[in-house]
């Protein structure tokens, strides 16, 4: 024989013999509840129709006699009130005072003529109703009409408090609670619901923040990948061009280095998008450019013919900088110089200045301009490059600044803070 475990059931579903008592009282209800919802009136009519069949019943077959002081009540009589108790149930969830009200006369009736008809309980029917779905205040009211009648009748025949009005106090205090009781757990479980839906509205809102912030991300590498590359491969171009005539070999190194160029970016941009298009093991490892990278990104860009220097001042903390810190210095670097490639024209030279603080890295990209070019976008809300960089120094409380120099070149001044680097 296998040990596995049959599956569990679906939720809702029972299974005849397996299912507990209280799966199936659950189930009855909730249908019950769900034909309420529905069609009211027709639960109304059939829920008044049972409990005037029940009181009738009780008249026809003299049941009313094994518990009446007076047998010898008018039949009639005993018709009346057993109606008079069953059939304004019709009312009960509109009109519940009302219904107590009309109940009231019969009810003293009943006690003093000493018929004492069974379909008097009715009256918690409407009781249970108040204490479920009216203010506190509608409880007394009908405290009064349920048991003055009780009170009157142990009054009026003595040896009947007992009897009468001590039961009639038991009575209505149990149907009192048992609303209370209902109504808080109603009150609970709609708070749980809530509270459920709540957390899954944040859940959801969490989730799509984290798909913004992702995406901005993503956009933030794309752009600085397809930008630098495509600066470095339209320099390249330009250069190639212009040495094709006089100097094929030069020309030849050129369109080599567009092809090397190129091909890394068609790296970076599969391994970007491979964390998208695949799950999380089978994703690209490759480690995110750093510090360390600087030296390849310079030889690209003086490949492209943007001659372009690197000088370091202090030293580096004993801890580096984190893989992120570093990798928004690169990008910030590359961003720089992409511009340089775009904006600066063809006579202008670069240089890149790195220098550590006890605090801090300072990292300057500045340019000597050439050919008057475009005006640079400075501004944060018409592109995604000097924005960009903002939002990565950002990230790690940096701050950056970039403008024009009074000398006709343009400045871009990355500040980045390193005392959580520091032992």
């Amino acid at each position: 024989m296998s040990d596995e475990k049959a599956p569990p059931p679906p939720p809702g579903h029972l299974t005849t013999g397996t299912a507990p008592l209280t799966l199936y009282i659950q189930h009855l209800l909730q249908r019950l509840r769900a034909f309420d919802r529905r069609r009211p009136m027709m639960w109304d009519l059939s829920v008044t129709g049972f409990w005037v069949v029940v009181a009738v019943l009780d008249y026809s077959t003299g049941g009313w006699r094994s518990v009446a002081r007076n047998v010898d009540a008018p039949e009639p009589l005993v018709l009346l009130m057993s109606l008079c108790f069953s059939v304004p149930l019709l009312w009960r969830r509109r009109r519940p005072m009302a219904v107590l009200v009309l109940m009231a006369p019969a009810s003293l009736l009943n006690i003093w003529t000493g018929a004492v008809v069974q379909a008097a309980l009715l009256q918690l029917i409407p009781a249970y109703t108040i204490a479920l779905r009216l203010p506190l205040k509608n409880l007394a009211g009908a405290g009064l009409l349920m048991c003055l009648p009780a009170a009157a009748g142990a009054i009026a025949i003595r040896g009947t408090a007992d009897r009468q009005l001590v039961s009639y106090l038991w009575a209505f205090a149990f149907v009192t609670l048992l609303a209370i009781a209902v109504s808080t757990r109603r009150e609970y479980t709609e708070a749980l619901v809530e509270r459920a839906h709540r957390l899954e509205r944040e859940r959801d809102q969490q989730a799509r923040l984290a798909a913004a912030g992702e995406r901005a991300r993503i956009a933030r590498e794309m752009h600085d990948i397809i930008g630098h590359n495509l600066s470095v491969i339209t320099g390249l171009a330009d250069g190639g061009a212009y040495a094709a005539a006089k100097n094929p070999e030069r020309a030849g190194q050129a369109l080599e280095a567009i092809g090397t160029t190129s091909r890394q970016a068609l790296a970076e941009l599969r391994r970007v998008l491979g964390v998208l298009s695949e799950p999380a093991p089978a994703a690209d490892l490759t480690p995110q450019p750093s510090l360390a990278d600087l030296g390849t990104l310079l030889t690209g860009v003086r490949e492209a013919g943007l001659p372009v220097g690197l000088t370091v001042h202090g030293s580096p903390p004993p801890v580096p900088a984190s893989p992120g810190q570093q990798l928004a210095v690169y990008r910030v670097v590359q961003e720089s110089l992409t511009n340089t490639l775009k904006h600066a024209g063809p006579r202008a030279t670069a240089e890149v200045t790195l220098t550590y603080t006890p605090t801090g890295l300072d990292v300057r990209a500045t340019d000597s301009g050439g050919a008057p070019q475009p005006p640079r976008n400075e501004s944060p809300s018409h592109g995604r490059g000097i924005s960009g960089m903002r939002e990565r120094a950002s990230l790690y409380n940096g701050t950056l600044e970039s403008g024009r120099l009074p000398t006709g070149g343009w400045q871009t001044r990355l500040r980045l803070p390193l005392e959580d680097t520091h032992p």
